[in-house]
């Protein structure tokens, strides 16, 4: 059924919840990413979602299993997992590290067979991980490590992937190879993905649903559409309104206080470099005339002293 649930859950170490009352489901080829600041419990839920936390209340469901109730074996076959805990395998290369990931359905020797290895060069293409194949796992960049791991769990092919910030390390190349993957995962392969990512755009790209995860509680649930509107995102990180763009995703820098030097007369993309450059320079500018649905209106609003606008 591809299917992972928490019902009433309440996560934390030992007795203490650090959030109560999370209820969300995430469904047969659907990606569903959290969101908050740092420290918030994004971590704590993946988790317990995976058994590695056992829950302060309420339930996990994996296709319908109680997963405290599934073996270590069960699980494996049910769920993969990427959390950002840093494996330290001895004298295994990135192949050997990969091939980890098979393991689940071989026999007490576990001997891998022609298709498992085609499996792992397979994942290993996905991720562009392919001239790592031969390296030792502890030679190579924490970037490269993310890829790897990412294709261990592909390669496990299991139905649920929980991926704790799988874009951490990477540059903005393989940040986007990465999330091209998950897309064609869930997609086209029906997999379920439930993950953390700390950069908004890509959560806005790739989601189909976004817990905001605010410390105490899942604040909101929505699409990216109903998040990604108003001043949710400012609420959930606790900073000024006109300093995050809710549409553009544009994120700003306090306004210059003083009496403008500069006028600037213009709209659209290119006044925002005009913008940027000014507010890094400490000049204090005003700034129109401006449509207020015009991209670059959010920018003069955030750093202009004075903005003249039209609705």
């Amino acid at each position: 059924m591809s299917k992972i649930e928490a019902k009433k859950l309440s996560v934390g170490y030992g007795k203490t919840p650090l959030l109560a009352e999370i209820s969300f489901q995430a469904l047969k080829g659907q990606v569903v990413t959290l969101i908050g600041p740092n420290g918030a419990g994004k971590s704590t839920i993946l988790k317990t979602l995976i058994k590695q936390l056992s829950p302060v209340g309420g339930t996990v469901y994996v296709d319908e299993k109680n997963v405290a109730n599934l073996s270590e074996k069960e699980m494996a076959k049910k769920l993969s997992v990427v959390m950002t805990g840093r494996l330290k395998p001895e004298l295994m290369t990135c192949k050997d590290v990969v091939a980890t990931g098979r393991y689940p359905y071989t026999g007490r020797l576990g001997i891998l067979s022609k298709e498992d290895w085609e499996a792992v060069e397979t994942a290993m293409e996905m991720v562009h991980a392919e001239e790592t194949a031969q390296r030792y796992f502890h030679q190579i960049s924490d970037g490269q490590k993310q890829r790897v791991l990412l294709a261990r769990a592909i390669c496990q092919e299991t139905d649920l992937l929980v991926l704790d910030e799988p874009t951490s390390y990477l540059d903005i190349r393989y940040k986007l190879d990465i999330m091209e993957s998950i897309r064609r995962l869930a997609k086209e392969k029906g997999r379920t993905v439930v993950m953390s990512l700390h950069e908004l755009d890509l959560a806005r790209m790739i989601s189909d649903t976004i817990l905001c995860v605010d410390g105490e509680k899942i604040s909101k649930i929505g699409t990216p559409e109903e998040i990604f509107q108003g001043n949710v995102i400012q609420e959930l990180y606790h900073i000024k309104s006109e300093n995050f763009d809710a549409i553009t995703g544009g994120v700003y820098m306090e306004r210059i206080k003083g009496t403008p030097k500069v006028f600037v007369i213009g709209g659209g993309r290119e006044s925002l470099s005009v913008y940027s450059f000014l507010a890094r320079q400490q000049i204090p500018y005003g700034a129109g005339m401006l449509w207020e649905n015009d991209v670059a209106y959010a920018g003069a609003k955030a750093t202009a002293v004075t903005v003249l606008s039209q609705r």
